[in-house]
């Protein structure tokens, strides 16, 4: 399997899927602007997802496609299905008890992750209301991301990556044309995120009826599989319940804070994750199965190379992206979300954030990549005990920080912790002798800057002769960005060419 190939691919469908999803956000900025309901909806819709990735994105992938893996590898077709079954029962079970509890207190749970909503009658009640409409989406979407990991373990990356897509667009759609068969209005988010789960379920049957993978539930809780996965789940939970933690506690802050807030550091959010998203997960969804796969059959200087050439490629494509952001920072929520009613102190709150948030964007990246290395090895034992470490830390920097920068002080901690994660997991691979630290490194990295160096000329260079919001025309506005993007993404890598830096060391046939 060439990984370079697949990465783009993977990218490529990931960036529509964003790109949806700005759009998603620029429909709701439109419509509802920054007010006590899209804080409201915002909050109700982050527990479900906040569970769906704690569950089914984090702890649950990582423990689930290594043992995936070595069935495929060293069992017959029947164990496999059998353990796919087992599991996929146990899931349907355990999440059906969590959506009724979840129905049942949703308003202590409203209370406890937004406590500055009870100050307000309104904003609680349709919080609430929302949360309850919503909570069975965590078995909708943890369903589809075990169909997901299932694709990915037989290389089908692209179709698990086109589905968010298909929530965006149904959230787009009702939200345009139906929101005025509610009241109030921000009630079509609600269903309209329910519905887009149901199609985004669906949509991967098909994948899955190709490879002879989709199998029907059942409860036989005894599955061999199922009991490694459960043994292991326990680690790995308690390591990617780190960064969910850290956002439980950023709303609880954010909600003390002026009202906004939580909007303000939604929309940064967003921006983020598109780096985030389009290179760290898709690079380490593309590494893991790979990963795993060398690590189970011993093949260790594979195991090496691709963990070498997943940490250079997140540091070659992260630097970049992260400049971009902060220097783009403005014309990127004028160009994005500044419509209807989202005023300019709106823009300088995101602002603010996003210019925080990508301080930290590098090792948010290259954190996918080491943490793959280590749960494909099936050690979640160190991972786990740095993402408490750096859990803790960032805890203890919000309240001094949001003193002095407001709710732009949780994306510096955000930051700020991050790095330390990478640290920490750098060195232990290097400790472990799994990655390596010389001299031939050294000028890797300085060829690399010198390359970020030229491009962050022209780009502001760019920037200050070719005006990107003082324009009343989106298409305008959107035309200048992607000139100055392309511009700029060219010259880096024409640099990166002279400079004989190189995206192919180690990506091709890789089996």
């Amino acid at each position: 399997m060439n990984l370079l190939k697949s990465l783009f691919s993977l990218s490529f469908m990931t960036l529509i899927s964003r790109i949806l999803g700005f759009l998603r956000d620029l429909v709701i900025a439109h419509i509802f602007g920054v007010s006590i309901y899209t804080d409201a909806f915002f909050v109700a819709f982050k527990i479900p997802n906040l569970l769906r990735r704690l569950f089914f994105e984090g702890a649950f992938s990582q423990s689930f496609v290594p043992i995936l893996i070595y069935y495929k590898s060293y069992k017959k077709i029947k164990y496999t299905k059998d353990f796919i079954a087992s599991l996929s029962g146990l899931i349907i079970i355990f999440l059906s008890i969590i959506i009724l509890l979840g129905i049942i207190f949703s308003s202590y749970i409203i209370e406890f992750s937004a406590p500055g909503f009870t100050q307000s009658i309104q904003k609680f009640q349709i919080s609430s209301t929302l949360l309850k409409i919503m909570f069975p989406y965590i078995l909708l979407v943890s369903l589809s991301s075990l169909y997901s990991s299932i694709l990915n373990s037989w290389n089908y990356f692209s179709i698990p990556a086109l589905a968010p897509s298909i929530l965006n667009i149904t959230i787009i759609i009702l939200s345009i044309f139906f929101n005025s068969f509610f009241q109030p209005s921000i009630l079509v988010l609600a269903w309209s995120v329910i519905i887009g789960g149901i199609i985004q379920l669906i949509y991967q049957l098909p994948s899955l009826i190709k490879i002879n993978m989709f199998i029907m539930p059942n409860f036989n809780f005894n599955n061999i599989g199922l009991l490694k996965v459960l043994k292991k789940i326990g680690p790995c939970l308690i390591g990617a319940s780190a960064n969910q933690i850290s956002l439980i506690f950023n709303t609880i802050f954010a909600s003390l804070l002026n009202s906004g807030s939580i909007s303000w550091m939604y929309y940064a959010d967003r921006l983020i994750e598109f780096p985030i998203g389009m290179l760290g997960v898709s690079l380490s969804t593309i590494l893991f199965p790979s990963l795993s796969k060398s690590y189970s059959k011993n093949r260790f200087k594979e195991y090496k190379q691709l963990l070498h050439w997943g940490f250079r490629i997140g540091l070659i494509l992260s630097l970049p992206s992260s400049i971009i952001l902060f220097v783009l920072a403005k014309p990127l929520v004028v160009i994005l979300f500044q419509y209807g009613k989202f005023t300019n102190f709106d823009v300088l709150m995101t602002q603010k954030a996003l210019e925080l948030y990508s301080i930290g964007l590098v090792a948010f990246i290259l954190v996918k990549v080491l943490s793959s290395a280590f749960y494909a090895s099936q050690e979640v034992n160190i991972p786990t005990r740095i993402a408490l470490f750096t859990l803790s830390i960032t805890q203890i920097l919000n309240p001094c920080l949001i003193f002095y920068f407001q709710h732009a002080g949780l994306a510096l901690s955000f930051s700020i912790s991050g790095w330390i994660n990478f640290f920490l997991l750098y060195w232990k691979m290097y400790q472990k002798k799994l990655i390596h630290f010389n001299f031939n490194e050294c000028i890797f990295i300085f060829r690399l800057l010198i390359a970020i160096l030229s491009m962050t000329f022209v780009l502001i260079f760019m920037i200050y002769f070719i005006p990107l919001y003082d324009i009343s025309s989106f298409f305008t506005k959107i035309t200048r960005l992607f000139i100055i993007l392309f511009v700029s993404g060219m010259i880096y890598l024409i640099s990166l060419y002279f400079l004989g830096i190189s995206f192919l060391n180690n990506s091709n046939n890789v089996n």
